[in-house]
């Protein structure tokens, strides 16, 4: 059995494809998206998280750093991230779990021991498994044997990808899957490379690539005000996505949101440092009627 490094599963999905899922989340990205929701999801290591609401200031974990890595604020616990080296002690005896880490290896047999308890709603939902990320094709042999298993079991198989990934690679993928869940962030190549780090020339690439394989997929496109909210950009996306071969291609349109800064100050990281802000429900609406009118199916969330 395949080991992988995932950093969360998340059972009774609703979110991540049809009917109630199980999503199992790798860890490490090859974007740097601005607006991400899932922070955590970026580094391809363990990371520490620390709840500072969760901490009672016992000071537990600060007598059992043998590096000394662990300090005591009056803003709470702050972790020498030089000399910390990961070793999870202040974890074992913190009382609140105000301290933890992202990030685990997971044998394909173990996750889907974890699937299969599901399978009751999954099945009677007519759900599956969805294999998300970061980027689950950045740990492929381990995405093509938890796919195969689940194949054998006949599980609905789902993989959302931001398609930035060797083109063999996502092919491959396709032959053990039922829906891919392909993020598509902007059309015009210079404002992808400025908000997500990358060019996308290989992203619509292997869309195109990926349609022309016959696979079913459904576009999602995260939005965000003044970003990739212009009449333009929906404009050129609808109409690069009506040249896609086979079947139209619904669109999920999933809107920024600032729920995630939690995440980031549990990783020590600044939130929202671009000033990004959710659409307004108004120009939400007048983008939907813009695929609508181009003859696409748009909905808000998915």
């Amino acid at each position: 059995m395949q080991s992988g490094f995932i950093f969360d599963i998340k059972r009774y999905s609703i979110n991540d494809g049809p009917g109630i899922r199980v999503t199992v989340f790798f860890k490490g990205c090859n974007l740097n998206c601005a607006w991400c929701h899932n922070p955590e999801s970026i580094s391809h290591k363990v990371q520490k998280l620390y709840s500072e609401n969760r901490c009672i200031r016992c000071g537990a974990c600060v007598d059992n750093c043998s590096e000394h890595a662990c300090i005591l604020t009056e803003n709470g616990i702050v972790t020498n991230n030089k000399l910390c080296k990961l070793c999870g002690k202040c974890i074992q005896v913190c009382p609140t779990t105000a301290t933890e880490f992202s990030g685990r290896n997971e044998t394909s047999g173990n996750i889907l021991k974890i699937i299969e308890k599901e399978l009751v709603f999954i099945d009677q939902s007519e759900g599956g498994v969805t294999f998300s990320g970061g980027e689950p094709l950045l740990q492929a042999e381990y995405l093509f044997e938890l796919l195969d298993l689940c194949g054998r079991k006949g599980i609905h198989r789902a993989v959302d990808t931001a398609g930035y990934v060797k083109t063999d690679l996502l092919l491959e993928a396709a032959r053990r899957t039922d829906l891919f869940l392909y993020d598509l962030k902007m059309i015009d190549p210079v404002l992808h490379k400025k908000w997500t780090g990358v060019n996308n020339e290989l992203i619509l690439g292997n869309l195109q690539k990926l349609s022309e394989a016959g696979s079913n997929i459904n576009i999602r496109i995260p939005l965000i005000a003044g970003v990739n909210d212009c009449e333009k950009n929906i404009t050129q996306t609808a109409k690069f996505v009506l040249k896609l071969a086979g079947e139209k291609k619904k669109i999920n349109i999933l809107p920024y949101h600032n729920i995630a800064q939690q995440k980031y100050r549990k990783l020590g990281l600044e939130f929202n440092t671009q000033n990004l802000e959710e659409p307004s429900k108004e120009n939400q609406s007048e983008i939907i009627s813009i695929f609508e009118s181009l003859g696409l199916e748009a909905v808000i969330g998915g």
